[in-house]
């Protein structure tokens, strides 16, 4: 994969009455957008401390493209490889649009700076033919190969991480549940503006009455993604970790609310469920910031000091 040079971004469409047609459509237009040097002005520049390079990744039964954020060497090691870096597993939010482009801001900064190897999931997004579950499985069987090929990727498997915004918390939190399952002991987990109940009780929390079309409307998406999340007939529990059996025992966990968001109270509710099930958690609530301020630096003020309190948290966690 490449990124363009130039693109116009497309118009917002109708997401109560959009087709698989125009989804596919607009999906691929938003996402060459996202991709260009044009987004760069609202997305944020990469660090330059990090080397970003797209690979292919074999899973069972697909090959699937990962972004990976490596530190550059300085001058001092120049000769120096890796060989016990802290990883991090990063999911892009966006459900049913979206690329792990759009978060170089803040990847390639926790490369630099922690410094890790960071591995951000070009996930399938969500469709008519895609559910949910194909998601998460990509972030967990690409988890699972890092830290199989520890010594190849120059990782500490001992010292991993998930970190994800929006669908991509969802994903990452599927993936702390999943992890702990198969007795891969995680760090940390971080959790940004999280959508973690598509059950039919998605939409009963005051956040998502209060601002369902407030700063922008929020409702008509959450609902598509909500019915492509879940196909007619499948468990939604299975892939909401609001309603998880046991959340005891998790990675600890920062949770990153901005409260101009919908799903606002997603993640309140959440951070509360691990803290009652004794998983150490962190809920921190930037006031005024809208649902995707983590990746939008160029227009939101907050991104700042939020990606600052995350490269924070993961550094405490990782420590040797």
């Amino acid at each position: 994969m490449s990124e363009t040079t130039t693109a116009m971004r497309p118009p917002e469409p109708d997401f109560s009455v959009i087709t698989t047609e125009e989804l596919r459509a607009y999906r691929d237009a938003e996402n060459h957008w996202r991709a260009s040097s044009t987004a760069r002005t609202i997305l944020g520049e990469p660090d330059p401390g990090a080397a970003i390079a797209w690979e292919e990744m074999a899973l069972p039964g697909r090959d699937l493209p990962v972004r990976i954020y490596r530190p550059t060497p300085t001058r001092d090691d120049e000769a120096a490889t890796p060989t016990d870096l802290p990883l991090v597993i990063h999911v892009h939010g966006g459900g049913f649009v979206g690329t792990a482009v759009q978060c170089d801001w803040t990847s390639s900064h926790l490369a630099a700076h922690l410094p890790a190897l960071v591995v951000s999931v070009e996930h399938r997004l969500l469709s008519a033919d895609s559910p949910l579950a194909n998601a998460a499985d990509d972030a967990w069987d690409v988890l699972q190969y890092v830290v199989r090929h520890a010594a190849q990727w120059g990782v500490d498997p001992a010292r991993a991480a998930v970190f994800g915004e929006s669908c991509g918390a969802l994903i990452s939190a599927l993936t702390a549940i999943r992890a702990r399952g198969a007795g891969l002991e995680l760090t940390a987990q971080v959790l940004v503006n999280p959508a973690v109940d598509v059950t039919r009780t998605m939409f009963d929390y005051p956040s998502i009455a209060e601002y369902a079309y407030n700063p922008s409307p929020a409702l008509p998406m959450l609902r598509l993604f909500q019915r492509l999340a879940v196909p007619p007939g499948a468990d939604a529990g299975a892939v909401s970790p609001l309603y998880a059996d046991d959340l005891s025992g998790l990675a600890p966990a920062l949770v990153v609310v901005p409260t101009r968001d919908a799903v606002a109270d997603h993640g309140r509710r959440y951070a509360e469920r691990l803290q009652a099930a004794g998983t150490p958690v962190r809920l921190t609530e930037y006031p005024e910031a809208r649902h995707a301020f983590l990746t939008l630096p160029g227009v939101e003020p907050l991104a700042e000091p939020a990606r600052a309190e995350i490269l924070a948290f993961l550094r405490a966690a990782l420590a040797k």
